[in-house]
């Protein structure tokens, strides 16, 4: 009850806080322990009403794809032709929250990417944090702001 209290009564700055905490655990390892135990973590946050971290998480899985999708598209010459091709997909893949798309780019330049996504994710939850949106669903990208009453504070959500 505790921390279900402490969550709870997060104020901007210490929300801000926890949702750049999440954000770096979402996009350290794409897919991997760390990640599925932060999405795990937010889900059972879920059960004592807990649902802003969720709405966080899924801003910060949703980040590394979306993120490469749109550096394929206005850096095309940093690229080679697969990985444009690639990057074509990470748009349905972040949109979907599905984090491992952003995984290729990852492995062919760890120094550079895997940081950059960490800063990128950070940023998106923590600013989720910060405003106070929360969501219903535990998964589903974009779609979930499709059907009604799933999220609040949709336009800053967005």
């Amino acid at each position: 009850d505790a921390l279900t209290n402490w969550l709870n009564s997060l104020g901007n700055t210490s929300g801000l806080l926890f949702g750049l905490l999440i954000g770096i655990m979402m996009a350290a390892d794409m897919g991997g322990p760390i990640n599925k135990s932060t999405s795990t973590f937010s889900i059972g946050l879920m059960s004592a009403g807990v649902n802003a971290p969720i709405a966080a998480c899924m801003a910060a899985g949703m980040t590394p794809p979306l993120g490469i999708a749109l550096a394929t598209l206005l850096f095309k010459h940093k690229f080679t032709k697969e990985e444009r091709t690639s990057g074509q997909s990470c748009w349905i893949l972040g949109a979907s929250y599905i984090t491992e798309g952003a995984i290729p780019f990852a492995v062919s330049d760890p120094i550079r990417v895997i940081p950059s996504l960490m800063t990128g994710s950070a940023v998106a939850a923590g600013i989720s944090m910060a405003v106070g949106v929360t969501s219903m669903a535990p998964h589903g990208g974009i779609w979930v702001m499709l059907i009604p009453n799933v999220m609040n504070n949709l336009p800053m959500y967005v």
